[in-house]
């Protein structure tokens, strides 16, 4: 498999203009016209920008600026709308002062150079993740001990105790895939991103503390499933929220560490779970210890709660309330600088005020525009299906986040002390050993020998931020999301059947066939999506399924050849015709 790839289309024209007037000054400034009936109309939009003086530029920053009630700041958006146009030329711009060159440059030289607020938002949504993998993990630990207190043991031939545990295990997934993610776009437009954090995290918080006092199998699903409603729209949110509030040039680590710090968070479900193992049951409680370690899972959520609300809201949000003033302060306090953030704002902002309809780009400040310029209805769910990008990027999305399943990891975060008792080891022994966890044939090694691998790490969630155009984001994480814990709960669901019915070796052997056949469906199907900007993401997706697949075998053979076969072969022809190209990136704001 190869991450060149290249042209959707014959060539890339240059887009042809329109004059329109604009501002109180008359000024007619030009604007791309778009042939609808292109095989790729955002692949024409380079760069929206392009065909504008800097004069006419100063004008619609100005305005921008006196239309918004920035009238204050109204020098900043002019510069901001020019260096919009060109990131790389600001050394050239007489308008510019040192200062302001200097800002510029630093954020490029020094990217992670950013203000205390960027980093305590991170560390927020860093506490978000680990809320997350410590509600996954703390129920490992505890299922040594419920299943035969609520009359459920698993060392019988009874294989409906099997299934039992597997659906307790699974119901918050349930609740995420055919509820809970769903809820995603209605809470986050009706609260905001950190109105959203805060009643997930309180709503994990709650069940976490529900769990601890449940007396039958029934009873703990009835608490785990409501977890659901705190796991989904969460999961869904806050790596959103992370790439729209973020710079685009540390966007993609940061929207990464969504699955590093739930790995950290499972780390601790394991701590949890050693910590809380040998605590007697005093004369009026049974099960205490496996109760207070499922309870342990909601004081990560309480933190969440309180952090979340010294945070900045994300600019995008704001300003689809039309609460530009708000907008700006939030990504003053983001980007340390009045320039930087009436840059973004700037470049940002018409996207969400545009007629759908409308097949002029009057009005365009930045690519992120030239979306929402496209005809197209109003029904969301159905556009993901029905627009050949949209769709795209849903199944690459529905592959990675179907492979962070089937690939077997996830259940050594539920099973993994069930599983390394089946092999031999004792209770305490079999905690500590999951503390480094993963798939694989691992089990036929004996002993404390035993090794384990990674899984798919941080790469679909942050696959599935970026593919999917602006409009449509929200939805297309709810779909992500969803589909990675639908198939979540079906492996935890059928794994202590398959356990009991295929020993460990069996088991995972099931798994590592599942990731050949991932290996096919990664290769085939899933454009690569590191390192692009939004217009270079509109390209990549709107190359058809066929050709896509078709040029990647042909990659693959020359691939083996050259590489495996040491051949004196050619490398494959770019698929993508901005490869060998300087990058450019979208604004900050926006996300991806």
């Amino acid at each position: 498999m190869t991450q060149s790839q290249s042209s959707p289309t014959p060539s890339l024209e240059k887009p042809s203009y329109e004059k329109q007037e604009f501002g109180d000054g008359k000024i007619e400034r030009r604007h791309p016209t778009i042939n609808p009936t292109t095989e790729n109309i955002n692949a024409l939009l380079v760069n929206p920008l392009i065909g504008f003086t800097h004069d006419e530029l100063d004008v619609q920053g100005r305005d921008f600026a006196k239309r918004h009630e920035l009238g204050h700041l109204e020098e900043e958006f002019a510069k901001g709308a020019i260096i919009a146009q060109d990131a790389t030329a600001f050394e050239s711009l007489p308008m510019l002062s040192v200062e302001d060159k200097n800002t510029l440059q630093m954020e490029i030289t020094h990217k992670w150079r950013q203000p205390k607020d960027l980093y305590f938002l991170v560390i927020a949504c860093s506490m978000a993740a680990a809320v997350q993998g410590m509600d996954q993990t703390v129920l490992n630990g505890a299922n040594l001990f419920f299943p035969q207190q609520f009359g459920i043991p698993q060392d019988t031939s009874d294989t409906r105790n099997q299934w039992l545990l597997g659906v307790v295990n699974a119901a918050p997934y349930i609740c995420c895939a055919l509820i809970g993610c769903w809820l995603t776009v209605p809470l986050n437009n009706a609260f905001g991103r950190r109105g959203t954090i805060f009643i997930t995290a309180l709503i994990s918080f709650l069940t976490c503390f529900w769990q601890g006092f449940t007396n039958s199998w029934p009873h703990l699903f009835a608490a785990r499933f409501v977890l659901g409603f705190g796991i989904g729209p969460k999961s869904s949110t806050v790596p959103v929220y992370a790439a729209e509030c973020a710079p685009a040039a540390i966007r993609g680590a940061l929207v990464m560490m969504w699955q590093t710090w739930t790995a950290f968070g499972i780390m601790l479900g394991y701590a949890a779970d050693l910590a809380f193992f040998k605590v007697p049951d005093p004369h009026n409680i049974k099960g205490l210890n496996w109760r207070l370690m499922l309870g342990s899972a909601g004081i990560p959520a309480i933190f969440v709660c309180v952090q979340v609300f010294f945070c900045p809201e994300s600019p995008r949000w704001l300003m689809s309330k039309g609460r530009y003033p708000d907008a700006f302060r939030s990504l003053r306090r983001l980007r340390g600088h009045d320039l930087l953030a009436a840059r973004d704002l700037f470049c940002e902002s018409d996207v969400l005020n545009k007629s759908m309809s409308s097949r002029c780009l009057a009005d365009i400040h930045t690519l992120l525009e030239a979306e929402s310029e496209i005809n197209r209805s109003r029904n969301l769910l159905k556009e993901m299906i029905t627009i050949g990008r949209n769709r795209r990027a849903a199944i690459g999305s529905f592959i990675v986040m179907f492979m962070q399943q089937l690939c077997g990891v996830n259940i050594i975060a539920y099973y993994s002390s069930t599983i390394f008792q089946e092999s031999g080891f004792g209770q305490v022994q079999s905690l500590l050993s999951s503390f480094g966890f993963g798939c694989g044939f691992a089990f036929f090694i004996p002993g404390e020998q035993a090794r384990v691998a990674p899984g798919e790490g941080p790469v679909p969630f942050t696959y599935s931020a970026e593919a999917f155009p602006l409009y449509i984001r929200a939805i297309g994480m709810s779909f992500a999301t969803a589909t990675t814990w639908f198939f979540n709960a079906v492996v935890s669901l059928t794994f202590p059947a398959i356990l009991k019915a295929f020993t460990p070796q069996g088991a995972f052997g099931w798994y590592a066939g599942w990731n050949i056949i991932g290996f096919f469906l990664i290769l085939l199907f899933l454009p690569e999506t590191k390192a692009l900007s939004l217009e270079e993401l509109d390209q990549v997706f709107s190359v058809p399924t066929k050709k896509h697949a078709m040029y990647q075998l042909k990659a693959l053979s020359i691939n083996l050849r050259r590489w495996i076969f040491r051949s004196k072969v050619s490398p494959p022809e770019p698929l993508y015709n901005f490869e060998g190209l300087e990058k450019t990136y979208a604004p900050a704001a926006g996300g991806h």
